[in-house]
């Protein structure tokens, strides 16, 4: 777990910080979707969490049987929603990406305290961590 200062900033170090313990956890081959994961999660929580500034977001992350699940905890309750971007719109994009690289293993809970938890499920290809099974069944999606 990671509290991390409202910045754009905090992006990176986040992406830093997760792929140092996917190394260590033997999860490399992961990196590279884990990482635009955790940017889009995050750059969210950054740009359009509606709490005062000072307010910390925060990252989590646990180990699964082929994967890794990724939290990002903010103190908003508005929750996220995929939405459909016109062709030439420069953003809007990062939920439907979270979605097609966690195959919809993603969601969004309430924690203890104020704001919530945006929470997806990065797992290898063909692990049955996946919808309907695993982590994601568990979850109740």
């Amino acid at each position: 777990m990671n509290r991390w200062a409202r910045s754009p900033r905090c992006v990176s170090l986040a992406r830093r910080e997760l792929r140092q313990v996917l190394a260590e956890w033997d999860l490399t081959g992961l990196t590279d979707a884990a990482e635009l994961v955790v940017s889009e999660l995050l750059t969210n929580a950054v740009r359009h969490v509606r709490a005062p500034q000072d307010r910390l977001v925060e990252t989590r992350y646990e180990r699964l049987a082929g994967g890794v699940r990724i939290e990002v905890h903010d103190a908003d309750e508005t929750r996220p929603v995929v939405r459909e971007a016109s062709m030439d719109a420069e953003s809007g994009r990062g939920l439907a990406l979270v979605d097609a690289l966690t195959g919809g293993c993603w969601g969004v809970s309430g924690r203890e305290g104020v704001g919530k938890l945006v929470w997806a499920v990065v797992a290898d290809d063909g692990h049955e961590d996946r919808p309907g099974s695993g982590p994601c069944g568990e979850q109740g999606l």
